[in-house]
């Protein structure tokens, strides 16, 4: 046999070799690109979700979208002016004057208090309610709001209830007396003022004295 033929029969040796072979699997080629090699449980989950879409997260708040809230339109009334025509010490007369479309404090409250004035409605004459029997009196004292507190909106309210008692029995005729009175909550006022001059001094209410 030649030199010829036997390079030939080596060439197709190799050949018939490299066909034999088996092929690289995808992890070794991906190894040897430089490429992590995927878990097995990473493969099952790339199996599983491959024909699946992927949902799109909701974005809230975006310019434009949603339903657009209707703008409400604010009439504005215009404020009348008011000039009150009603002399110093007289009643108002509502008749005159055509009812507003909305409440105005000035001009609703205009003249009434010079009339209740004149009128005699915040005083009491006591020879007058000497005469009467204890059902036609009507007396309260006011208690005003601690010393060591501050006004809320109890203290309002309270006011409010008994101006409001005190001129409903006027009304029926009672003869009224509504008196400004003294600390209604004499016992804790004391207990706090001494433990005030006790903080700030070291006095007690015996060191201090009556006067």
């Amino acid at each position: 046999m030649s030199e010829v033929d036997e390079t030939k029969l080596a060439a197709m040796s190799l050949e018939d070799k490299a066909a034999a072979a088996p092929a690289p699997a995808d992890g070794a080629a991906a190894a040897e690109g430089g490429e992590k090699k995927l878990s097995k449980n990473a493969l099952k989950k790339l199996a599983k979700n491959k024909g699946k879409k992927k949902k799109e997260k909701p974005q809230w708040g975006q310019p434009g979208e949603g339903k657009k809230k209707k703008e409400k339109k604010s009439i504005a009334l215009p404020k009348p002016e008011f000039v009150n025509t009603t002399p110093k010490g007289q009643k108002k007369d509502l008749s005159k004057e055509p009812m507003a479309e909305a409440y105005h404090p000035q001009a609703v409250e205009a003249a009434w208090q010079d009339w209740w004035e004149a009128s005699g409605f915040y005083s009491c004459d006591p020879k007058e309610a000497e005469g009467k029997s204890d059902d036609e009196k009507f007396v309260m004292v006011i208690p005003p709001p601690n010393v060591t507190g501050s006004l809320h909106l109890g203290h309002a309210l309270t006011a409010a209830v008994e101006d409001t008692l005190t001129r409903w029995h006027r009304m029926l005729g009672h003869s009224t007396l509504y008196v400004p009175g003294t600390d209604h909550a004499g016992i804790a006022t004391q207990s706090v003022v001494e433990k005030m001059i006790m903080k700030e001094s070291n006095l007690t209410r015996h060191d201090l004295g009556r006067d």
